[in-house]
């Protein structure tokens, strides 16, 4: 580039250091050969040889195909722009062997931080870039053997409140369905559920429970097996909304009415009157954004937990009441 724009290397590189002792005759000059060679400098080689620090944050989330995991990245990246910050995007697949692969090759880009959204049952080896200064964020589930702020949803009082909604209207033997069941955010749904249901005098809800952890299992057959139970039970809560519409096909094949309250929010549920625990996942990354930009000014101070709240949106599906005599 700088032959054919006729200067020396060194005045190229003033040129892409912002200096002023370039004329702006040979500026123009240099960056129109720039534009004929495509060219792009390299901003994080020229940063370390000053020794300078990037302007990126790391974002590591699970299965591209699902919307929630976008719409956190939208929060995320509306609060780092703010900053001037920008994010750098990888995906896990939501495999648990992939998480420490993924994120080493985006610590190796030198980021200022890391948001990720665990996924491996173990995140201890980011222990050292933790000691290092590197701030660590999770987002929709805690860490395990590591000390990190975290941002989630108010997963265990949003579940409580749709059951309680439920036993309001007479409701006792209500069904819960989730796989998987053993995330920690289905995990706090399930004790949710089961606080709400112990309120209301329910001691066992075992046997209202389908809970599974196999993805060959479909919701819809989990369902089936709730309403032909010895016992069934008259209204159902989901842990997420593909049990929700898995729960959504089985019931249409019913004649007795059954209340259904799901968790998560989607796109066709207000068309079809199902009610919802909803949340905000663009400032559930909002937070997690916000959260990175705090440790990266400021690497001290105790962790923190931040929930983001949820509610309940009634559209008809969870506002059937109990049949007379449901009530044991």
């Amino acid at each position: 580039m700088a032959r054919l724009a006729g200067v020396s290397a060194k005045t190229v590189s003033r040129v892409y250091s912002g200096s002023s002792r370039v004329l702006p005759e040979t500026r123009e000059r240099i960056l129109d050969a720039a534009k004929r060679l495509r060219f792009r400098p390299n901003t994080l080689a020229r940063n370390l040889r000053q020794g300078g620090k990037t302007a990126t944050v790391a974002f590591v989330m699970g299965d591209i195909r699902n919307p929630f995991y976008f719409q956190v990245a939208a929060g995320i990246e509306q609060e780092l722009s703010k900053s001037g910050f920008t994010m750098l995007l990888a995906s896990t697949g939501d495999a648990p062997e992939s998480e420490p692969v993924v994120v080493d090759a985006l610590l190796n880009q030198l980021v200022r931080a890391l948001v990720l959204i665990p996924i491996a049952a173990d995140q201890s080896y980011l222990e050292g870039e933790r000691h290092l200064g590197t701030p660590i964020i999770t987002v929709d589930r805690p860490a395990n053997d590591l000390i990190a702020d975290t941002v989630v949803l108010a997963n265990r009082s949003g579940m409580a409140e749709a059951v309680r909604s439920l036993t309001a209207l007479g409701h006792r033997k209500i069904g819960f369905v989730s796989n998987p069941s053993e995330m920690y955010t289905l995990s706090e749904r399930l004790a949710g559920y089961r606080q709400a249901l112990m309120e209301a005098g329910v001691s066992d809800s075992t046997p209202w429970e389908r809970l599974g952890n196999d993805p060959s299992i479909s919701p819809e057959s989990q369902v089936r097996s709730l309403l032909d139970s010895i016992d069934p039970p008259t209204a159902i809560v989901t842990g997420n909304n593909r049990a929700t519409t898995g729960a959504m096909r089985e019931l249409r094949t019913r004649s007795e009415p059954v209340a259904l309250i799901g968790f998560d929010d989607f796109e066709l549920a207000e068309m079809l009157g199902i009610s919802v625990v909803a949340h905000d996942p663009v400032e559930l990354g909002r937070a997690a954004g916000r959260l990175a930009l705090e440790r990266i000014e400021n690497h001290d101070g105790p962790t923190k937990l931040v929930e983001i709240p949820t509610w309940l949106v009634k559209r008809g599906s969870g506002e059937i009441a109990a049949p007379v005599g449901s009530v044991d």
